[in-house]
């Protein structure tokens, strides 16, 4: 884990250039593809997921390790095909749980996320999940498996998979000419995030198109169907924590209310978007039906709700940038009580930007858990967290304050 965190204070810093490269590139060619509170929404679910890996939130069902020792019936020998291999397995097992999480009801729920964004840039590319928290993954690496790739290859290599898929959430980059071929690209990607019938659940492959072309998932870009992008069923929230479960939470209340036991069961394992016909005719539920005819999720900010949300999103990735930074000098009980404090930090002030009315109430219950929380138990604790901390609980409490004294977000949503 500490290899994992060390690779992330790289990582972190390279795509915040990136993402502040494509914004001054869309304000000087008078193409902006950013909207001020969906990127505030983007870059807080990267920080919840980079915390649900760093607290290592998942039950393994099934190991590589094991996967490899039971399988095993050869071995490639150090070196450079080994490497080529290895990567090529990793992307053909990614092709095939995308291609599971778009087909599939339960499986569903860990992946939109991902696409709940109704814009289409690299910050939206950090909107990953941490509903995923089933370790089943090792089973789509049977091939690997079989040619024996050592488990650290793979731990090697995944990492460098998922952070090349980054670079092509974008509407800058056009077609590619004869690399359309061989790699996904911007233009490929830009269909497979979009809803027009004609292009969804297409381009499900990571880094290799080839999978596409192979298994019939390919579709081009047309020039007369621009994509339109985001989810069948609008997510209608910048609160990426709600947003991972929003799916869930819909199929348990279809699972409770079908009266049919056979659907009750079934439901999770039906294709995505499936629902009881009775539930369907009882609870009815709004899709978009006119692609180009949609409204999107813009609830009202000021200006000061907007400067608000950049103080807590710059504030939580620096106490997550230094938390990582001390990892090594952190132990269990400290790092859970950090991470599950940033979780809280990120729900709060993403509720505020929803306009939840009781979102103040839990921002200040938030506040005062955290700051006796941090003084209790973590008294110990490395000074340069600790005292960043207590300054953040107060400058949030402060700006809390004047937030709602100024009544920024007035006409809330009784949600």
């Amino acid at each position: 884990m500490e290899a994992y965190a060390n690779a992330l204070l790289t990582a972190i810093p390279t795509f915040v250039v990136l993402l502040l490269t494509e914004i001054a590139y869309g304000q000087w060619s008078g193409k902006q593809t950013y909207v001020f509170m969906d990127t505030i929404a983007s870059l807080s679910s990267g920080l919840t997921n980079i915390l649900k890996d760093t607290l290592g939130l998942v039950v393994i069902l099934v190991s590589y390790s094991w996967l490899s020792a039971q399988l095993a019936i050869t071995h490639i020998d150090a070196g450079l095909w080994l490497y080529i291999i290895a990567f090529i397995c990793i992307d053909f097992a990614s092709y095939w749980s995308h291609r599971l999480n778009h087909k599939i009801n339960f499986f569903w729920n860990q992946h939109v996320i991902h696409h709940s964004s109704e814009e289409f840039n690299m910050a939206c590319a950090l909107r990953q999940s941490i509903s995923n928290i089933l370790g089943y993954g090792a089973l789509f690496l049977i091939p690997a498996a079989i040619l024996g790739i050592p488990e650290q290859v793979i731990a090697v290599l995944a990492p460098l998979h998922l952070f090349g898929q980054f670079w092509y959430h974008t509407q800058h980059i056009g077609k590619l000419g004869w690399l359309e071929y061989i790699i996904v690209t911007p233009s490929q990607h830009r269909v497979h995030h979009a809803i027009n019938p004609i292009y969804i659940d297409k381009n499900l492959s990571a880094i290799f198109c080839v999978w596409d072309r192979m298994f019939g998932t390919f579709q081009e870009e047309l020039k007369e169907e621009p994509p339109v992008y985001g989810v069948l069923k609008p997510v209608q929230s910048w609160n990426p924590i709600w947003i991972n479960f929003q799916h869930l939470w819909g199929l348990l209340q279809d699972a409770w209310n079908t009266k049919n036991w056979e659907d009750k069961i079934s439901l999770w394992f039906r294709p995505t978007g499936w629902r009881p016909k009775d539930v369907a005719l009882s609870h009815p539920k709004s899709l978009i039906t006119d692609v180009h005819q949609r409204d999107k999720y813009q609830p009202k900010a000021t200006q000061s709700l907007q400067y608000w949300a950049l103080f807590h999103l710059f504030a939580t990735l620096s106490l997550l940038l230094l938390m990582l930074y001390h990892f090594e000098s952190l132990n269990n009980n400290e790092i859970i009580v950090l991470g599950f404090a940033l979780f809280a930090a990120i729900f709060g002030y993403t509720s505020v930007m929803d306009r939840y009315r009781w979102s103040y109430a839990f921002e200040w219950m938030r506040l005062l858990i955290t700051f006796f929380t941090l003084s209790l138990a973590l008294a110990v604790l490395v000074p340069s967290i600790y005292w960043a901390w207590m300054v953040y609980v107060a400058m949030a409490s402060l700006s809390l304050g004047i937030l709602q004294w100024t009544g920024s977000t007035n006409n809330a949503q009784a949600a």
